[in-house]
């Protein structure tokens, strides 16, 4: 198939994403909005024919209602590395390729472990804050903590976490990991036990993909383990961390600070963080740079045009 002929494929786009991913969709393709339409039920009613592709996102993907309701489905692609809202055995059962956007986002989510690393235990927000409102003319700002040597868990050595142990190597942080196996020749210490790594560390860093198996990996344990020392970063998915867990545990001292990234429930966050000088909040930014955003909206536009041309995907998920 022709790149020309590709203006009457159907794809449906789940969710208001990033512009220029749209507009390039709608160059391309007979793109259809979901957010137009009162419900998928309404929209399978007018229009389930004539999809053969869904674009996705982390707000939202393809569940198996979705991919039920839609007989022609070819492919599915998701403006994200994470594949947590799409029903990923539903395609294989389907025969429905599944394509997602790695490598392009790493630095970039990467950058930000360290950033929100930093905020936390610099107090980087709150001696802005001291600052603007003119308190430094009254006082000096106290003394935080020191950031460089400390040392860093990780919690999944993919590429974002690899990339996040290259960046704190960097600052001097002794680094150690775990994940589903030991990864050869990292050169960082590996933990089989979750536990076993927060208690010997002093900064956790979530980095991990989200599953049945890693849903709460975080829990009250954990947190403990990791101790009023401790600070704790979430750059996976908000559903990495038992999140009542955590705000009781920051509430009561029994953890020192906390960078979030990610929440439980989207785009709400718990009103008790909102008081907290310890922590540090930011709207799930992780990939959110001009550079990256492109990035990931032409790797989209490149594995649905490959797929309609016949060609091998060059991001499948496996």
């Amino acid at each position: 198939m022709e790149v020309a002929s590709m203006e009457s494929v159907g794809v449906l786009m789940t969710n208001q994403m990033y512009p220029y991913l749209e507009d390039q969709l709608a160059k391309r393709f007979n793109l259809f909005r979901l957010w137009n339409y009162p419900s998928l039920s309404a929209f399978s009613k007018a229009h389930a024919n004539s999809i053969r592709a869904i674009v996705g996102s982390t707000k939202m993907g393809a569940d198996a209602t979705m991919i039920d309701s839609l007989p022609n489905l070819e492919i599915v692609c998701t403006y994200s590395v994470g594949l947590d809202k799409i029903d990923l055995p539903k395609c294989k059962q389907r025969g429905i390729p599944v394509a997602n956007t790695p490598d392009v986002l790493t630095d970039d989510v990467a950058d930000l472990a360290i950033a929100l690393a930093l905020s936390v235990s610099r107090r980087i927000c709150v001696s802005d804050s001291f600052v603007r409102n003119h308190s430094w003319q009254k006082s000096d700002f106290y003394l935080t903590s020191k950031f460089s040597g400390k040392t860093v868990g990780i919690v999944g050595l993919g590429r974002i976490g690899s990339a996040i142990a290259k960046r704190a190597a960097a600052f001097g942080c002794p680094v150690s990991y775990h994940s589903r196996s030991e990864k050869p020749d990292t050169g960082y210490k590996y933990y089989s036990n979750i536990l076993d790594l927060a208690s010997n560390s002093q900064i956790l860093i979530v980095a991990c993909a989200l599953t049945q198996e890693t849903h709460h990996i975080v829990n009250r344990q954990v947190i403990d383990a990791l101790g009023p020392k401790g600070i704790l970063i979430n750059i996976g998915r908000g559903q990495h961390v038992d999140e009542a867990e955590l705000v009781s545990a920051l509430k009561e001292g029994r953890l020192a600070g906390a960078g979030l990234d990610v929440f439980e429930n989207e785009p709400h966050v718990p009103e008790e963080l909102f008081s907290l000088e310890n922590v540090v909040l930011v709207p799930h930014i992780g990939s959110d740079t001009v550079e990256t955003s492109n990035a990931m909206a032409d790797l989209v536009i490149a594995n649905l045009e490959a797929h309609f041309q016949n060609k091998p995907l060059l991001t499948p998920v496996t």
